[in-house]
């Protein structure tokens, strides 16, 4: 049975939380404020939290440390999202407390540029909950420390960033410092991994896909090599053609990492999608290529649960709120699609759920969530 959710403007990005402790968890970001609701299924969407943000939200990062109330009544919400005013916040809610907004990166000091994805470090250890990176459209890759042992204050606060700190009750905690990695085209799509803690997934809009290792010391390197050197470099060929040769349709691009084997990577660019085997290069060239939407693909994302699906899902309202499912065991075999709504609607974001048994994707059209499975109890 599908689930809806009503959100009090247009909702502009959605992340479902991915912890095994809290895998009935979404954030939904909207014109100004951020809601977090819990999902029962074959019941209802119950609201847990809303932070009022005072910016259109672009992108979500859901912090390790977050517990559902369904996993312990010690439950915990903790994430960071950005503005489109290129600000960030630390949104936390404990179960006993209200919530709190914590407002950095604003100013001179961060991005000057749309982010468009954000994702905290990988790996098991405490780092999974202090790193959070963010990639824009200013071509830069910021790696934030959110817990810095040392306050370095920035000597140019903007008038907006002290706006913020007022919406904070612990505006004397030591500001985030930031890790800057520059790349050549703008940024689209930050992934990380439970294996590592040391890279990052980093695609652009030109059809590269970067394995970044971010923590990497420029004095390891023979003859001073250059810090947060790419491990690996992918293509779309015919995304990256398009973009050298400045052609008219500018594609998007968005990759995302297989949960299950860290060496999967698939992405869509434009009207096709691809799979990328790190473990069996050739040349940094897909394993295999697939058509997408004709207009265009505009989101990627795997199933965590069942890891041999993934989705796609288009902006384009031509064919309504439209997204296809596709099985990487048949990467040739015509997708499953699912019609949400009718045109002019489409779908803005989306992601699966990590809830156990058949699998369940969370989008967004217009102000509403809705919740679907993509498949019947057999």
């Amino acid at each position: 049975m599908d689930l809806e959710f009503n959100h009090p403007t247009d909702i502009y990005s959605l992340r479902p939380c991915r912890n095994t402790d809290a895998p009935d968890i979404i954030a939904i970001g909207g014109e100004h404020s951020v809601e977090i609701i819990q999902v029962v299924i074959g019941y209802r969407c119950h609201l847990l939290a809303t932070f009022h943000v005072g910016s259109r939200i672009t992108a979500i990062a859901w912090s390790s440390r977050t517990v559902s109330p369904s996993s312990s009544e010690k439950w915990l919400i903790e994430l960071v999202v950005a503005g489109a005013d290129f600000g960030l916040h630390l949104l936390t809610k404990p179960s006993s407390g209200s919530e709190d907004i914590y407002s950095f990166g604003g100013g001179l000091s961060g991005h000057h540029g749309k982010v468009n994805d954000m994702v905290f470090c990988g790996g098991w250890d405490e780092d999974s909950a202090r790193y959070v990176a963010t990639v824009s459209d200013d071509k830069m890759l910021m790696v934030w420390d959110l817990y810095p042992t040392i306050d370095i204050p920035s000597p140019h606060e903007s008038p907006l960033l002290e706006k913020d700190f007022a919406m904070s009750p612990s505006p004397e905690r030591p500001q985030p410092t930031a890790y800057v990695i520059p790349f050549p085209c703008a940024l689209t799509t930050i992934r990380s991994h439970p294996a590592t803690s040391k890279e990052f997934l980093v695609a652009d809009s030109h059809g590269s896909i970067f394995l970044t290792d971010w923590r990497s010391d420029p004095e390891d390197g023979e003859g001073g090599a250059l810090r947060h050197s790419s491990l690996v470099e992918l293509v779309e060929p015919t995304a990256l053609s398009k973009a050298c040769m400045s052609g008219t349709t500018q594609w998007s691009a968005s990759v995302d990492w297989r949960m299950d084997a860290i060496d999967i990577i698939g992405g869509v660019f434009g009207p096709k999608f691809a799979l990328w085997d790190v473990s069996k290069l050739r040349g940094g060239t897909p394993n295999a290529t697939g058509t997408s939407f004709a207009e265009g693909g505009q989101l990627f994302r795997w199933c965590q649960t069942h890891t041999d699906y993934f989705a796609i899902s288009t902006q384009s309202p031509s064919n309504g709120a439209l997204l296809h499912v596709h099985n990487c065991s048949y990467v040739h075999a015509p997708p499953t699609p699912f019609a949400l709504r009718p045109k002019p609607h489409f779908i803005r974001d989306f992601d699966f759920l990590v809830l156990p048994g058949i699998p369940r994707i969370a989008a967004a059209v217009g102000r509403t969530v809705i919740i679907f499975p993509i498949g019947v109890d057999t």
